[in-house]
């Protein structure tokens, strides 16, 4: 089968469902907002894209000094503001060692929302526009719970929240924990049920357990890979290789270890989907594609959905004809959700197999 006799099978695949079932409407997911477009986490790219069509807006949950919940990738500065023409703040940066890996960079949590007022977003990647730099300032989380509830009016639809905590156990052992400010923001903005358009996920396993008890929220559990190696196996290494709060607690095994039956049993117990990088699903030898659906099967049989991330029209596997093509072999896989930078490709690639069907 060539590549091209490939991609339409799993187009035709996307919604093979028996008759008598209504096949689910995957769900996209816009990461970091419509972030291959304008600079990421801002409210600016967030609206755009819900104008794209993108069911969910996805913000990265990091800390202040002083306690306030803001939107950034990671809980550094660098490569996502203007900080470095800030001189005030040169003396902020600092290196912190993990216990596997170690980051010099400026820290969010050195910083209050005053001072994180005056620094101005950035698009992260080189090859992208960076015409909007420095147009916008770092909004804080309840910024961007008033933003959904304003476009939810204005596009005559729900639009969903998907944040990620980020570096939880970081921020739990500075005395700054984010999981039950996050809730309570959740639950004033009326969306604190298991029936709201809303995910709550993370790298770590304890801290969406421990969430567990506290929200009827969904949770999504996030696998993530280092690289993949010659054969198109996924290699796992330090800082990607398991959760952080398996290696502060010694406990043994890798992310690997959660996508086979019996870590997918213990996902089940505290979340409703999983969400593995898309080479756990999808890998490459040789320029050959190996789909890897057993791990989807097995995750609906537990009753879990699947996402994946992140799909990026400008970071294309040659495989690939096009963009569209990578979206019709994840739906066509059984995908139930992607979290892409280009929200205008994923809705069309979406919209298209609906059309199909």
């Amino acid at each position: 089968m060539n590549r091209r006799q490939l991609l339409a099978a799993s187009a035709a695949m996307a919604f093979a469902t028996p008759a008598h079932a209504q096949p689910k409407r995957p769900q996209v997911i816009a990461h970091r907002g419509a972030s291959g477009y304008l600079p990421e986490h801002t409210l600016a790219v967030y609206e755009a894209a819900v104008r794209m069509g993108a069911d969910h807006i996805e913000p990265d949950v990091v800390a202040t000094k002083d306690g306030h919940l803001v939107v950034r990738h990671d809980p550094v500065l660098t490569d996502s503001t203007d900080v470095l023409s800030h001189p005030e703040f040169a003396d902020r940066k600092r290196t912190i060692k993990f216990k596997t890996f170690e980051i010099t960079d400026f820290f969010v949590s050195d910083f209050t929302l005053a001072e994180i007022k005056t620094l101005r977003a950035r698009q992260v990647f080189a090859d992208r526009s960076h015409a909007d730099d420095d147009r916008y300032d770092i909004p804080t989380l309840q910024e961007v719970l008033g933003l959904r509830e304003r476009l939810s009016r204005q596009a005559g639809r729900t639009i969903g929240i998907v944040p990620e905590i980020k570096f939880p156990t970081f921020h739990q052992d500075l005395g700054l924990p984010i999981e039950q400010k996050l809730v309570d923001m959740l639950d004033r903005a009326g969306l604190n049920s298991g029936t709201a358009p809303v995910w709550i996920q993370s790298f770590e396993q304890a801290n969406l357990k421990a969430l567990k008890k506290l929200t009827p929220i969904k949770l999504l559990q996030l696998i993530s890979g280092s690289d993949v190696d010659a054969t198109g196996n996924v290699t796992l290494l330090p800082p990607d290789d398991k959760p952080y709060d398996w290696v502060v607690s010694g406990r043994a095994g890798t992310y690997a270890d959660m996508l086979t039956p019996e870590g997918l049993d213990e996902v089940a117990t505290y979340a409703s989907v999983v969400a593995p990088w898309k080479r756990w699903l999808v890998s490459f030898r040789d320029g050959h594609p190996t789909l890897h659906t057993d791990i989807i099967a097995n995750a609906h049989a537990r009753g879990l959905e699947v996402f994946t991330w992140t799909l990026r029209n400008d970071r294309l596997d040659p495989f690939y004809s096009d963009p569209m093509a990578e979206y019709a072999q994840l739906f066509g896989m059984g995908v139930d959700g992607v979290f892409s930078d280009f929200a205008d490709t994923a809705v069309a690639a979406r919209d298209a197999l609906i059309r199909e069907r």
